[in-house]
């Protein structure tokens, strides 16, 4: 079994077009450093991966819980497509292990960043939807589903629907006197795909970071860390 043939047995899905495949998985650099291949990067395929995520976890949550409000199901889906949150599906798909990536890419630590983690997922999603054509839909939301279940459980367990930032000011505010302070730490990537991370600190200490498409995203994300780093700390 090839290791292409051993991924697709991981995702559980077969290509008709196993090319859709090899592109999902390519990242920009290597195509840098091999520019005489007839090759595509996944940008496209991750720009398409990203509207249909968002398609098809809005129609899960619109179904799955009938009595939830708008802003509650914006606040889950955000949470269910975050970087992070994509990134870790992909982690737990080896997808690092089968991204193709320039050198230089690879010697910094490319193969874990969640940014490429989470382009490289939802390029395969670009690419699921692309191959199995009038299914495609159908064949993503097969897909995505078991990973959406126990990402979304433990959403449910947070003691309120309010937003990570607004529930780490009201603890810190409480429980330490101080309001959380955000900077960003650094803004890598081309325009249309910028990753954004940024630190949370508590009187001074660093609490959490966070990365994301922007620097919102971000911020919730590091507010997230830093909440689940307090209840380890403090309970």
């Amino acid at each position: 079994m090839t290791e292409l043939d051993d991924f697709q047995a991981r995702l559980g899905v077969t290509f008709d077009d196993p090319s859709l495949l090899r592109r999902a998985l390519t990242h920009r650099s290597y195509l840098n450093e091999h520019p005489h291949q007839a090759l595509e990067d996944n940008e496209r395929l991750e720009f398409l991966g990203d509207a249909v995520l968002d398609f098809v976890a809005a129609d899960w949550l619109y179904h799955h819980f009938p009595e939830m409000s708008e802003g509650a199901m914006t606040r889950m889906r955000a949470a269910l497509v975050r970087t992070e949150a994509l990134a870790g599906f992909a982690r737990s798909l080896s997808v690092d292990a089968v991204m193709r990536l320039g050198k230089g890419e690879e010697e910094s630590g490319g193969r874990q960043r969640a940014g490429n983690l989470c382009a490289a997922f939802e390029a395969v999603v670009g690419a699921i939807y692309l191959d199995k054509g009038e299914r495609g839909l159908m064949a993503v939301q097969q897909f995505v589903y078991p990973l959406f279940e126990p990402t979304l459980e433990r959403l449910l367990k947070l003691p309120s629907d309010k937003d990570p930032k607004s529930l780490l000011q009201e603890w810190s505010q409480a429980e330490l006197g101080c309001t959380p302070q955000y900077r960003t730490v650094s803004a890598e990537g081309p325009d249309h795909a910028k990753e954004f991370t940024i630190e949370v600190t508590l009187n001074g200490q660093a609490y959490g970071r966070g990365t994301g498409r922007s620097k919102q995203s971000a911020a919730q994300n590091a507010a997230r860390e830093a909440l689940e780093r307090a209840q380890r700390d403090f309970f």
